[in-house]
């Protein structure tokens, strides 16, 4: 069947009926085997594998472009034991993933679930590989985000996509959702060097790094390519491998409600009409972040700095909710310490790692190891309510190191001053009297911090025990990589809050991606993957990638339990 046209629908008429779950008498748009709502990565793939299975599937998005979240980020995948890192050398077994995994989530996922992803992960990437243009690129370096557990892998186990040429999209590049933050004209950067192109001012291979970019970025252009990476390259990927399979992307399309026939989802409600599923419908629709009402019901409070999708606001979890879908982690999310500048949140992954910054509370002392994994540094600032910390810096910081896209020494938007996101002051004291803490208090807990770093030790927050702790950290500093003296004026502090990359939970799932009852049953016909779902990760992150790599695994599961 074709996509959904002004023709094929009563435009405008009966909404309110339509948007009743099982009512049989909507008005019928369209049909297809499948219905996939979202195309991010866990839509697109379950789409993509369906369609490659003989079924007649189509992709409903509620927003204008194509992509969601997946398209902002930096589309790194945990993925263990796939044909990349293998290729590579890593020496990942499923025995070492299973421990791993085990040891970092914990009893609170079933392990059936723990199992499938570990299972069904690899077939997928190679899956997506043959049906798409697709290429993938090991993350050398970014370590497990817990090596010293049993099965981490210091030198990581996370993937990105290889530069895919947007020529391979047609007019459909147009409508790829842009990315968080636009890459420098001129360059492609992947993932994997942005860790380098901060140092680029201070260490020679970050220079080397950086020049590689700007090369690879004349050589696309001499080719006439338009060079794609990151998100952007998997989403774009993961469409132009669904134009291939003719799978229609139907945008502007939002899901009002799901429709139910018999007892089983055959179908979901939009505004254009009813478009059927003979089969299942597949929610891939994202979390809840930008839903205030959603987020002040179940999250710790202030919840409010997320960089995901703005369309992100729960139609898929409120359905699913609607038929009876047992609900989990609704109370947490992909969280990470963010920046509240004027434009939107800054997630600040690198800066607060980089040596010579520590983070404080309203009383002006530390509380968390500033480099551990970033979900973690939000929990303890929940915990512990510091709402919001301060990222302190010093003037030697700044001469060295990028930080979010401005470069070392050159000053800092004047905005970012006048929203009171930063602060910039001659002295520790007159900085505390600028933040509201004790100046006394912050000048002895960067005293401290300062030993602790000519000692290259943290007694406080093992800060740099950890091989996790160094990767975004700078070689060129002894005797530790990840601590650094703040000394040289003037100092600066960064407002920290805590942002999130999307939501966590959402409707519980079985190994099979099928959405579960309270009781256990099956919601029959429906399934869910990413951030629609309740993460497989449960309360915890084992490396870069964890949200995007479960999230196709699922759509993969999803689409491939269709009979």
């Amino acid at each position: 069947m074709g996509g959904v046209t002004r023709r094929s629908v009563l435009a405008g008429a009966g909404l309110a009926a339509l948007a009743a779950p099982g009512r049989a008498s909507a008005a019928v748009a369209d049909e297809y085997d499948v219905v996939v709502v979202g195309s991010g990565a866990a839509g697109m793939t379950a789409a993509l594998t369906a369609a490659k299975r003989g079924l007649r599937t189509v992709v409903i998005e509620k927003a204008p472009t194509f992509g969601g979240s997946t398209a902002r980020s930096g589309a790194g995948i945990w993925l263990p034991n796939n044909r990349v890192i293998l290729a590579a050398g890593v020496p990942d077994t499923p025995q070492k993933a299973a421990s791993y995994l085990s040891a970092v989530v914990g009893a609170s996922v079933p392990l059936a679930r723990q199992q499938a992803f570990l299972q069904y992960g690899p077939p997928m990437l190679d899956f997506v590989m043959a049906n798409s243009p697709l290429r993938f690129r090991w993350m050398e370096g970014y370590s497990d985000y817990y090596p010293e557990l049993p099965g981490g892998m210091p030198n990581g186990r996370s993937i990105e996509p290889d530069m895919l040429d947007g020529n391979v999209l047609g007019a459909e590049l147009a409508r790829l959702n842009p990315p968080y933050i636009q890459t420098p004209a001129g360059m492609v950067i992947f993932g994997a060097d942005y860790k380098w192109v901060t140092l680029a001012a201070v260490n020679a291979k970050g220079f080397a790094v950086a020049a590689e970019c700007v090369a690879r970025g004349t050589a696309a252009a001499a080719a006439g390519k338009k060079p794609l990476t990151m998100g952007q390259a998997l989403a774009g990927g993961l469409r132009a491998g669904l134009l291939q399979a003719g799978v229609p992307v139907l945008l502007n399309t939002p899901m009002v409600d799901l429709h139910v026939e018999n007892g089983a989802v055959r179908g979901v409600v939009t505004p254009q009409g009813l478009i059927r599923a003979t089969k299942a419908v597949i929610i891939g629709s994202g979390g809840f972040e930008h839903n205030p009402a959603m987020r002040a019901q179940y999250q710790p409070q202030p919840a409010q700095w997320s960089v995901g999708a703005k369309e992100n606001t729960g139609d898929g979890i409120r359905a699913g909710q609607r038929l009876g879908a047992a609900l989990d982690l609704m109370d947490d999310a992909w969280w990470g310490p963010a920046i509240p500048l004027p434009d939107q949140p800054y997630f600040c992954l690198v800066e607060r790692t980089l040596p010579g910054g520590l983070m404080v509370d309203a009383t002006g002392k530390r509380f968390v190891n500033e480099a551990a994994p970033y979900g973690d540094v939000v929990h303890v600032m929940y915990d512990k309510g510091v709402v919001p910390a301060w990222l302190i810096v010093d003037q030697n910081y700044r001469n060295r190191y990028l930080f979010k896209d401005v470069a070392p020494v050159l000053p800092f938007p004047q905005a970012w001053f006048d929203s009171g996101a930063v602060v910039k002051a001659p002295t520790i004291d007159a900085l505390a009297t600028a933040i509201g803490v004790p100046a006394a208090t912050l000048r002895s807990t960067v005293s401290r911090f300062n030993g602790f770093a000519l000692a290259g030790k943290d007694r406080d927050f093992r800060r740099g025990d950890s091989a996790y702790d160094h990767y975004y950290t700078d070689p060129g500093v002894f005797p530790s990589s990840s601590l650094a003296s703040l000394w040289l004026p003037p100092y600066y502090a960064f407002k920290v809050v805590p942002g999130d990359l999307g939501t966590k939970g959402g409707m519980k799932t079985d190994e099979r991606a099928r959405v579960l009852r309270a009781d256990g049953s099956v919601v029959e016909g429906l399934y869910a993957a990413g951030n629609a779902s309740a993460a497989v990760m449960g309360r915890s992150y084992a490396g870069a990638g964890s949200t995007i790599g479960p999230a196709m695994t699922f759509g993969y599961i999803a689409a491939r339990d269709i009979t």
